[in-house]
């Protein structure tokens, strides 16, 4: 894996470099796409004081909410008390639970998850490339980088992190340790885990009984804490791109575009069995139906 680390650094840094030259070619996307203000939250590296500057971390960190000026609202939260911070709400027009930030209620709690909230969040990556990207992602805008569509530019500089971070591991003495497994019985009959996946945070609460069957879960999932703003960032793409009163497919791309910024994975991780059912609804002004595709 060593031996692959140079390939992928000169990779990482010649499409961060070529990603920067063509940015100012979609001025428009940057505009439209979920460019709205809204919380963040993400995991970050614990610390003793409050002078020390929180780091990206994945596994074992702490949360951190920052508002659309890039204020603090809350940190170093116990992740294990995410229930004390994050309501979860229902909507009868779907299967995805929407999570809100409790103290400012639904749908007001708006925050995201993610890339984007990841270096919003930070006081700096951690490693040196890294931290030197991070500078210029940040100098995008003053506060926070509002605009979904910079998901993209923030994805690779957490590439060029997680490629400087894979060569630490592998150079740390005990990483050809032979003592790789551990075999446990249940000692815990309820557990919560918090992790940053390229997605966002995931958050994975168990109850078990003796025999470590399980008889409780309860998880949200980083498309779950995004679900609000990936529905308002649809309508906000929408009222830009869908024009007149008929259906294109240069429309219908551009919502879709929308959605990748949040979840590149989606598209291929929710297949139907065959052709995938869609109905989608052009309404006017009083409810009427004015164009519909439909696909099943």
């Amino acid at each position: 894996m060593l031996a692959m680390v140079p390939e992928a650094s000169i990779l990482i840094e010649r499409t961060l470099s070529w990603y920067k030259s063509v940015l100012g070619q979609f001025s428009d996307e940057i505009r439209t796409f979920g460019n709205f203000p809204s919380m963040f939250m993400a995991l970050v590296t614990p610390h003793q004081n409050e002078h020390r500057d929180a780091l990206l971390e994945h596994y074992d960190g702490r949360l951190r909410f920052v508002d659309a000026g890039g204020n603090l609202v809350l940190d170093q939260i116990d992740p294990t008390r995410y229930q004390d911070y994050i309501g979860e709400s229902v909507e009868a027009y779907s299967y995805l639970k929407s999570p809100y930030f409790k103290a400012a209620g639904y749908p007001n709690g708006i925050y995201r998850v993610g890339p984007l909230a990841r270096l919003n969040i930070v006081d700096r990556c951690g490693t040196p490339r890294a931290n030197r990207e991070w500078v210029q992602f940040r100098a995008l805008q003053t506060g926070v980088v509002l605009s979904s569509f910079h998901q993209h530019y923030a994805r690779l500089v957490e590439i060029l992190y997680g490629i400087e971070r894979i060569e630490q591991t592998l150079n740390e003495p005990d990483i050809l340790d032979k003592h790789v497994r551990a075999f446990a019985q249940p000692n815990k009959s309820e557990g919560i885990g918090v992790a940053e996946a390229p997605r966002g945070t995931l958050i994975h609460h168990y109850k078990i009984d003796e025999n470590g069957l399980i008889t409780w879960v309860n998880m949200i999932i980083a498309t779950g804490h995004n679900n609000l703003a990936m529905n308002r960032s649809v309508r906000e793409v929408a009222q830009h791109y869908v024009k007149g009163a008929h259906l294109q497919e240069g429309m219908l791309n551009r919502v879709e575009a929308v959605i990748r910024c949040y979840d590149p994975c989606l598209s291929c991780s929710t297949h139907a069995i065959g052709r995938m059912p869609l109905h989608i609804q052009l309404l006017g002004p009083a409810g009427e139906v004015l164009d519909e595709v439909e696909r099943n």
